[in-house]
C-alpha cells in the first residue's frame, strides 16, 4: 500500500465485510444460454468468465463496457476489448465471444448486450452475469428490471474479502466502491433503474457508519 492510500481500522473492516457479503447473491450456477461479462477495472471478471466458459456453463459470452475514469488508463481501448483479449489468451475461442464496446453504466451493459445477442440471433431464456464480487446484487437488480423475462444468475471470482483487498491494493478505494454500490442498490429502484432489494438492518448500519467515516468518493449526489 502506498503512502497516500488510507489503511482501514478493524471496525471499518468488519463493517465493510458485512456489505461485501450482502452484495454477493450466492447463486447456484447452472448452464445458461449466454453469459455477460460486465466491464470494470477488475480483469478478474474476464478471468472468471473464461473459467466458467471452459467449465461448459454457456456457449456464448458477451463482454460489455467502454471506459470510465477508473479504467481509461488501465484499459485504453475499452474494458470489453481488453476483457475479450484476456479471455482469448485463457483459451476461450474468439468465435464464442461477442463484443459490446460502448456501455457506460450497468443499465447500458444489460440493454446493449441484449441487443448484441439479438443481432447474433440469440434470444436467451437464461443469462449468467459475471461481475466484480461486490457488484453481483446491483447487476442482478438492474437486469431483473430491464430484462424481466430472462432467468438471471450471478457469478464472480470466488475471492475472500481480504484476498480481494490485496488484489486491488487500495483498501479505501474498495470500501468507497462497496459503499457506492450499496447506495445504488438502495436508491436506484425509486429512479426506475432496478428492482428493490431488501437491505438488512446491520448492513444498512454498516453503510451509514462507513459514510460517516468518509468512504464517500463513489457516492452519487
Amino acid at each position: 500500500m502506498s503512502d497516500n492510500q488510507q489503511a482501514i481500522t478493524e471496525d471499518q473492516w468488519h463493517q465493510a465485510k458485512l456489505i461485501w457479503d450482502y452484495h454477493q447473491m450466492h447463486h447456484d450456477l447452472r448452464p445458461a444460454d449466454a453469459a455477460i461479462g460486465l466491464g470494470s477495472h477488475d480483469l478478474g471478471v474476464a478471468t472468471h468468465s473464461a473459467e466458467l466458459y471452459r467449465a461448459g456453463l454457456f456457449p456464448t459470452l458477451v463482454f460489455t463496457g467502454g471506459n470510465s475514469p477508473t479504467t481509461a488508463k488501465v484499459f485504453p481501448r475499452g474494458e470489453a476489448v481488453h476483457f475479450r483479449e484476456h479471455a482469448i489468451e485463457l483459451g476461450v475461442p474468439a468465435g464464442a465471444i461477442l463484443l459490446e464496446p460502448n456501455a457506460a453504466n450497468t443499465g447500458q451493459n444489460i440493454t446493449l448486450s441484449r441487443e448484441v445477442l439479438a443481432a447474433a440471433g440469440i434470444r436467451p431464456a437464461t443469462v449468467l452475469l459475471v461481475s466484480k464480487p461486490y457488484m453481483e446484487r446491483r447487476s442482478f437488480a438492474t437486469a431483473r428490471k430491464l430484462w424481466p423475462d430472462v432467468d438471471i444468475r450471478c457469478a464472480s471470482e470466488p475471492l475472500e474479502f481480504d484476498d480481494y483487498l490485496k488484489s486491488i491494493g487500495d483498501e479505501k478505494l474498495v470500501l468507497d466502491m462497496l459503499v457506492g454500490d450499496l447506495q445504488r442498490v438502495i436508491e436506484y429502484p425509486e429512479l426506475g433503474f432496478a428492482i428493490a432489494q431488501d437491505v438488512p438492518e446491520d448492513v444498512h448500519a454498516a453503510y451509514e457508519s462507513l459514510i460517516r467515516d468518509g468512504f464517500t468518493s463513489r457516492l452519487i449526489s
